[in-house]
């Protein structure tokens, strides 16, 4: 075991569209998504301790603890590390549908493997710590399907960058799929290498061919997501402004870093009381 500290970043997962297309007997959702990733992270470090121990600090660290089934924690026990100091930086909200509990739970796993030279765990064990665990350990761009275990690299993507918008309303997962109405969607067409000639045909492709399904759901569970989808939309040069995962941040894509940088400014102007951030997508 090195004894040196390490850490990985936990980079903000991006579901660019999200179909449910149907729900198993066990109750999981089946799912059909594009994911990227933002360059907009929690960061997490092992170092060494006596007995397995977390700390949280960080601006989004409020209120999160080392309860056993913290999802950092329940990482390391999946690799069978007992004896580990962890430190997570959070930057990412909470319950926020951008994978901040999922993409913590990767990022330990990958600095675990580092410090300890221990295999990572087995996919059905990476899979029962998250339907989105498996995603945000691979850390690149891929088409999820099933309930999270199936992922098929994207194609390079256009350059893009990206605005993220959360108002400061947690919208709990579990909530919005109990309130889904439909669990029989249509799944997602296949990417056709014309949409990915420029930002602009890209984003043209996805608003015209892909959707969120728990945008609906999301909004009855907190309806001042309307508000967030207007503002990001109004923005100059947003390309497509749509809600993550299971809410309630959204996204907006844009062509190049300063228009994000514009965007982003302006909204802190108008809500300062909202999480805003801009990053490029990977």
């Amino acid at each position: 075991m090195a004894t040196d500290a390490v850490s990985e970043a936990a980079s903000a997962k991006l579901n660019l569209c999200l179909h449910v297309t149907g729900r198993r007997g066990d109750g999981y959702h089946l799912l059909d998504s594009l994911v990227v990733f933002a360059d907009v992270a929690d960061r997490v470090s092992a170092a060494p301790g006596q007995g397995l121990s977390l700390r949280v600090t960080g601006p989004e660290g409020a209120g999160l603890g080392s309860e056993p089934d913290n999802l950092v924690l329940r990482a390391a026990r999946s690799m069978g590390v007992t004896d580990a100091a962890l430190l997570l930086e959070k930057h990412l909200p909470v319950a926020a549908g951008i994978g901040g509990g999922s993409a913590d739970a990767a990022a330990a796993l990958r600095a675990l493997a580092r410090w300890t030279g221990r295999p990572l765990p087995s996919d059905a064990e990476v899979l029962r710590l998250g339907a989105d665990v498996p995603v945000c350990l691979s850390g690149r761009p891929a088409r999820m399907t099933g309930i999270g275990e199936g992922l098929t690299p994207l194609p390079p993507l256009p350059a893009l960058w990206v605005v993220l918008v959360n108002p400061r309303v947690a919208v709990p997962t579990p909530q919005v799929f109990a309130a889904l109405t439909r669990r029989d969607n249509p799944p997602l067409p296949d990417l056709p290498p014309s949409a990915l000639a420029s930002a602009e045909a890209f984003a043209s492709w996805l608003t015209s061919h892909t959707r969120n399904d728990l945008v609906a759901p999301a909004r009855s569970a907190a309806p001042l997501l309307t508000k967030v989808q207007s503002a990001l939309s109004a923005t100059p040069a947003c390309l497509l402004a749509r809600m993550s995962g299971s809410g309630g941040t959204h996204f907006g894509l844009f062509a190049s870093a300063e228009a994000a940088e514009t965007a982003a400014r302006s909204l802190v102007s108008a809500h300062p009381g909202w999480w805003i951030t801009e990053g490029k997508i990977s």
